[in-house]
């Protein structure tokens, strides 16, 4: 609720006021001090409270440009409870553009963290302790890796009512089902008694402009749907969410350079002919044909594959046709019939 003092690193945000905090972390080799950004808004009236985070992995940017905007956006103004932000969890990363941490460790499977651990133990803890724990909802923002790109969509544990109602509110197409994993963010913000959604889009060290209206309008969704801004004047969502229970990866049948035939998005049966592999003269090596139907969330960028490389992610779906139709009705709505949501 809003009607206490909220502390974060012995700095106390009082219900309408505004903080912008450098939480200290571990310093680097050279002796200099590196801090975690944190933007606090806090509206006069009660209401919960909210994270959203940003480059826990050091090369996915798009979280950054998501918060900027909503930290600048003229709805900041009416919110009821508490919105807390962090553009950037990991700056070792970004400094580096990097996915993991000078330890080599990945930070999201680095919880809950140690105050006398690791790097990424201690940059973990702080974060835990420091902003997770005081929120009840949460909402992480990640890309795909290095030369793959994601298709906007939300992952959570569906088994649990409440994470699946603020995953729906947030209004992309695609919800995938994910189970808590250990040592990931979600799972220790469970325990800790925040609700927490994944937002997937993009790719790595690039800013998609598809995905960040997705995920700004999407955040401003799940905070309507909280009741920490009012409702929006038009009951027009921005998609049907549909949910999918399981996915499947299809893998390079053999090394070579890629022609890819299915993009992502793409609406894809069984039997469906995904990619070419070809050798360096041209000539066709194999086919890489779709296995189980569905729509691709997941795409490999980089032309070039080994033998079992993860080339296209497909999540499955009891009627796929109706996903597909959705996915081009927010690629209409976010890039040609945008406006800005207040």
């Amino acid at each position: 609720m809003n009607d206490a003092i909220l502390t974060i690193d012995g700095i106390s945000i009082a219900p309408g006021e505004t903080a912008k905090i450098k939480l200290p972390i571990v310093k680097l080799y050279t002796d200099t001090n590196m801090s975690m950004p944190v933007f606090v808004k806090r509206g006069k009236r009660s209401g919960p409270t909210i994270f959203i985070s940003a480059a826990i992995h050091g090369d996915e940017l798009n979280g950054i440009e998501i918060i900027s905007r909503l930290i600048q956006s003229k709805y900041m103004d009416r919110i009821r409870g508490t919105f807390i932000a962090v553009p950037v969890v990991n700056g070792y990363g970004v400094l580096n553009q990097s996915r993991y941490l000078p330890d080599r460790r990945d930070l999201n499977r680095s919880f809950p963290g140690s105050k006398r651990g690791s790097l990424a133990g201690r940059v973990a803890d702080r974060f835990l302790s420091e902003i997770v724990s005081k929120a009840d909802y949460g909402i992480d923002l990640h890309t795909g890796s290095l030369h793959r790109s994601n298709l906007p969509q939300i992952r959570a544990n569906l088994d649990d009512q409440e994470t699946l109602d603020i995953a729906t509110a947030f209004g992309v197409p695609v919800i995938l089902n994910s189970n808590l994993r250990d040592g990931s963010l979600r799972e220790c913000a469970n325990d800790v008694g925040a609700k927490v959604i994944l937002y997937e889009a993009g790719e790595a060290l690039r800013f998609d402009e598809l995905s960040i209206r997705a995920g700004v309008k999407g955040t401003v969704g799940v905070m309507r749907h909280l009741g920490m801004l009012p409702k929006a004047r038009s009951k027009k969502s921005l998609s049907e969410p549909r949910i999918a229970r399981s996915s499947s990866w299809v893998r390079a049948t053999d090394s070579g350079f890629t022609t890819h035939i299915k993009e992502l998005g793409d609406l894809v049966e069984s039997g469906d002919l995904l990619a070419q592999i070809k050798d360096p003269y041209g000539e066709v090596l194999d086919d890489v044909v779709c296995k189980n139907g569905g729509i691709i969330i997941g795409k490999q960028n980089i032309p070039l594959v080994q033998e079992g490389d993860a080339m296209y992610h497909i999540a499955h779906f009891s009627s796929p046709d109706e996903v597909a139709e959705h996915v081009e009705t927010m690629q209409d709505e976010l890039m040609e019939n945008y406006r800005d949501p207040n």
